[in-house]
């Protein structure tokens, strides 16, 4: 259900950098992390967190513009762009591209959520000008060949299908179809069947177009290279893009309340998912909110969902809370899993969790406790160059400010319990949730 871009290395580049030992980062706690901002002669910005402890490059970036862009019946079209952009570029068909890459040890990957389209390059610094020209090579002439293609079509169907039988996902796309109706979220990323399979080359270079362009792009660069060698090779990769897309304006949109949306399926477990309309990131309350959260469904083993309906009820292997703020929307989820003659009692459980929420909230003890996790976790999120580059994307996309490593933490540690019941009776006080269930014939209500 939630979008989330992996900060895995794809394909068999993992395997050598670790070995290597290359995946370690040697930053301290976030207020350590020191990010310079980088402009190369052509204009093109980026974050940089300078570190020569590894010979190690991780660039991340970002386009403006997702899945939500997808045209009416071409859905899957971003989805199959960014699987198809590193197979084959310049003079070098899929196959010579992909083993240039491994015979680098680089890895060059794409990947689309519903607002950003991203890509990656991980390289050790002895690789650098190779990798940067391969990433070039993908970002600015991809061949886009039939084989090619056909061959991604045909691994993204298989996705498709399984997906249809997977009732966590049958459930996500059921809810979001009933709580944004017809609005581009609602679509699946992939596409269906029918729309992937009468995808063209055309297609593909008309939403690349679109969407790689330079006033939309966000880079965050880690690693052993410096401000003065870097510049150059930004243009080099990104300076001959677009100056800009033509990207079609996404509405905004409240998920609606109180909808109950049952489907039957032949498989062993309910998939709960509940959805109530949440916070973008750019509310004022969204720390608040996040700190409500992790109380009450988002801390996994220490929350309320997962207290009251694993540890003293045994009705599912955990109840979860997720906050999901996308550009045009935020909403707050739920989700557990459980056997289907005691599903309803399970929703009954977690309807009372939200409601206990909305009119006690948490104690002092537990808002101390949650704040203690969070802010003790975060340097967590900085173990690796790839997951800080991933990051540096991240907070640009958010508006957040180049400081928001060092101010996260005084956020959070300032919320008061006052803050946590305040922004709890606004999410949730006399707010029905819109249920999706999907399992054994049993009717949710």
């Amino acid at each position: 259900m939630f979008q989330f871009i992996s900060a895995a290395l794809p394909r068999k580049v993992a395997a050598p950098l670790t070995a290597l030992g290359l995946l370690a980062f040697s930053a301290a706690p976030s207020a350590a992390v020191e990010i310079e901002r980088v402009t190369s002669p052509k204009g093109i910005e980026a974050w940089l967190v300078h570190d020569e402890t590894i010979p190690v490059i991780a660039l991340n970036f970002s386009f403006a513009g997702g899945t939500a862009q997808d045209p009416d019946g071409k859905e899957g079209v971003t989805r199959l762009l960014a699987a198809t952009l590193d197979e084959g570029a310049g003079d070098m068909p899929s196959e010579e591209y992909q083993a240039k890459l491994e015979d680098l040890a680089v890895s060059v990957s794409f990947n689309a959520d519903k607002d950003n389209f991203y890509g990656s390059l991980r390289t050790l610094t002895t690789t650098q000008s190779e990798a940067f020209d391969m990433l070039r090579l993908a970002v600015n002439d991809p061949r886009f060949d039939e084989v090619a293609i056909n061959r991604m079509k045909t691994q993204i169907a298989s996705g498709i299908r399984r997906a249809s039988q997977d009732a966590d996902t049958v459930a996500s796309r059921d809810l979001m179809k009933a709580i944004v109706g017809d609005h581009p979220y609602a679509r699946p990323n992939d596409g269906t069947e029918e729309t992937l399979a009468a995808l063209t080359a055309e297609d593909l270079k008309a939403m690349k177009t679109r969407l790689l362009t330079r006033d939309g792009l966000k880079i965050g660069v880690v690693g052993a290279i410096d401000a003065k060698t870097l510049a150059p090779l930004l243009d080099e990769v990104f300076a001959g893009l677009p100056e800009k897309g033509e990207l079609t304006t996404v509405p905004e949109v409240t998920a609606e309340t109180g909808k109950i949306v049952n489907s039957t399926m032949d498989v062993q477990q309910t998939s709960i998912l509940f959805a109530l309309p949440g916070l973008k990131r750019d509310d004022p309350d969204y720390q608040a909110a996040f700190v409500m959260n992790h109380i009450l469904g988002g801390g996994t083993f220490t929350s309320w969902m997962y207290e009251e309906v694993r540890e003293k009820r045994g009705l599912s292997y955990g109840a979860y809370t997720q906050m999901a703020p996308y550009d045009h929307t935020g909403i707050l989820f739920a989700s557990a899993a459980t056997r289907a003659d005691r599903a309803n009692e399970t929703i009954q459980v977690m309807r009372d969790q939200l409601t206990r929420m909305a009119t006690d909230g948490p104690t002092q003890e537990e808002l101390d406790s949650a704040k203690r996790f969070i802010t003790g976790s975060y340097p967590l999120r900085f173990d690796s160059s790839g997951k800080i580059a991933l990051q540096l994307v991240a907070i640009q996309n958010a508006k957040l400010g180049i400081d928001y490593f060092d101010r996260r933490n005084a956020e959070i540690e300032a919320v008061t319990l006052a803050d946590v019941q305040r922004v709890a009776k606004r999410l949730l006080d006399a707010k029905e949730p819109s249920i999706s269930t999907v399992g054994p014939d049993i009717k949710a209500n």
